[in-house]
């Protein structure tokens, strides 16, 4: 599972809810997308003809600057059939394309992931005209772009240096605007999150969160102090999420002994919470992972149960003494799916409300809920 499906899940919402990360990054990203426009993350990559496909024989390419600015002019804008592509650059060779006209993000990927293996032809995923017509579309506009690439001149000089060529485009995970819930309204708690990343800006600002926006600085200790620090002073909100992506990147190296340190420095970092943030009776302190990113193997992310503890005033005390997939999947908690988990924070805030009750013709899981009073003299 990907961390923003993961986060949405957590967040307590509706997978068939889901507006899509190229959405939801570039909104993050500060990009201005219109609703009826469709986003997909892409990047520069190099594939070789082979068969009549194109094979992806480096994702990630080398790039400068000035190489991705001038490549990524040449391939926007496009048009066919009515719809409007546009290249959005943002890191040096990764961008976001965005789609304009009659279109619909229910289209797969292009992106095979793994290197020796042939770019894919986007299909659509419904049985809907806009569905087919944007898939039709997207592959039209890539075949013009590999072409349109492979004879630029930057990829002719790259060549005669024994550089890879950036000469197609990759895309992937497409996003559209949905109508959703805000948090606040959903589970009575006015949120903020404390992250790096324009996927974690982009989803919690969609969900109506404040944002404090921080910054990787390459020492994750002093990033998660700092992060649990902000956290700590955030007393105005209700709920607040901080998160690091440091142990699922250190899972990507697939070295297991950098994962360890990595989770050590972290677990150095935690003693501020243990210090300063467990001691006050009214903070349900939660913590957990999105997803498993295992230091073997091929897989991005596995599917195994990852760790939870909750720390509290309400809580049951069980006789887990290790923060582990293994220990932890043998606690009171048990074995907790995504959306559940939004339902035990309100349990163990003693805010939970009793089923069946209904002070709103909303039926939200919180009390007091956010009803209309009664008015002595009214109608």
């Amino acid at each position: 599972m990907t961390s923003e499906i993961a986060h949405f899940l957590l967040f307590g919402y509706d997978l068939e809810e889901f507006p899509g990360r190229g959405y939801l990054e570039a909104i993050g990203s500060g990009v201005a997308i219109s609703e009826d426009e469709v986003v997909l993350l892409c990047h520069l990559c190099a594939v070789e003809e082979k068969d009549g496909t194109l094979v992806l024989v480096n994702e990630f390419p080398i790039v400068s600057p000035s190489e991705s600015s001038r490549l990524t002019k040449a391939i926007s804008p496009y048009i066919t059939d009515d719809i409007h592509i546009s290249f959005v650059p943002t890191r040096t060779g990764d961008g976001f394309l965005i789609l304009s006209g009659a279109v619909s993000p229910a289209v797969t990927d292009s992106n095979p992931i793994h290197e020796d293996l042939p770019l894919i032809a986007v299909q659509p995923i419904e049985a809907t005209p806009q569905a087919h017509k944007t898939a039709k579309a997207l592959n039209s506009y890539l075949r013009w772009a590999y072409h349109t690439l492979e004879s630029h001149p930057i990829n002719r000089d790259r060549r005669a240096s024994t550089l890879p060529p950036l000469n197609s485009l990759a895309t992937q995970r497409a996003g559209k605007k949905r109508d959703l819930m805000c948090f606040l309204e959903k589970w009575g708690l006015n949120g903020l999150s404390i992250s790096s990343g324009p996927i974690y800006w982009g989803l919690c600002r969609e969900l109506g969160m404040d944002v404090k926006v921080v910054e990787d600085s390459g020492d994750p200790e002093r990033d998660l102090l700092e992060r649990l620090r902000l956290a700590h002073d955030a007393v105005e909100y209700d709920f607040v999420h901080v998160h690091t992506k440091v142990p699922d990147k250190a899972g990507h190296t697939k070295n297991p002994h950098h994962k360890k340190e990595m989770l050590e420095a972290l677990d150095r970092a935690m003693d501020f919470a243990v210090q300063k943030i467990v001691p006050h009776a009214d903070i349900l302190l939660v913590v957990t992972a999105d997803h498993s990113t295992a230091s073997v193997g091929t897989m991005i992310h596995t599917g195994e149960t990852v760790p939870v503890t909750m720390i509290g005033q309400y809580p049951r005390r069980d006789r887990v003494t290790a923060f582990n997939e293994i220990d932890c999947a043998q606690g009171a908690l048990g074995t907790i799916r995504g959306k559940e988990l939004m339902y035990l924070i309100l349990n163990f805030l003693d805010r939970g409300k009793l089923k069946g009750l209904m002070d709103t013709p909303f039926d939200q899981p919180y009390t007091p809920g956010r009803y209309q009073p009664l008015i002595v003299n009214g109608d």
